[in-house]
């Protein structure tokens, strides 16, 4: 078998990363599609739960979703009785979004779901491995945890 092509790219740390973290996206997404769920899906419901009840507009900043991008998640997920929008108790002008009982119990599958996910991303790694892997990709992503 040829060696793969271009070989200065595939020694770029961005490349890798990048692949690792498609790698990363395809097993959640199809994790989360196990449980009927998008990814954005998912993230805007684990946020509605962290910070509910949450504005909508301050839900999109907060998990950096284009508002009508929103708009959509939002509207797929109160279709499905996942969360509900009501009168912002601080700002009647605006909607505020909770979870619904149901979207605590998807999550909490999701969550699970997203987990293993990850389990099997980091399998040849070791605990120390992930440790220490961890740490530098928060150090080298510019967040800090």
């Amino acid at each position: 078998m040829a060696e793969a092509p271009l070989p200065a790219m595939r020694s770029l740390p961005s490349w890798l990363l990048g692949r690792a973290a498609a790698r990363g996206r395809t097993l959640v997404a199809d994790a989360l599609a196990s449980e009927g769920l998008k990814m954005w899906h998912h993230v805007v419901l684990s946020a509605v739960r962290d910070l509910a009840p949450v504005a909508q507009a301050d839900l999109g900043r907060s998990v950096g979703l284009d508002p009508k991008d929103l708009v959509g998640v939002l509207n797929d997920l109160q279709s499905t009785g996942l969360v509900v929008r009501e009168p912002d108790p601080k700002d009647r002008r605006k909607n505020a979004v909770s979870l619904t009982t149901e979207g605590a119990r998807l999550l909490k599958r999701c969550e699970k779901a997203a987990r293993a996910a990850n389990e099997r991303l980091l399998a040849p790694l070791s605990v120390a491995e992930r440790e220490r892997f961890m740490d530098l990709l928060i150090r080298i992503s510019g967040t800090d945890g």
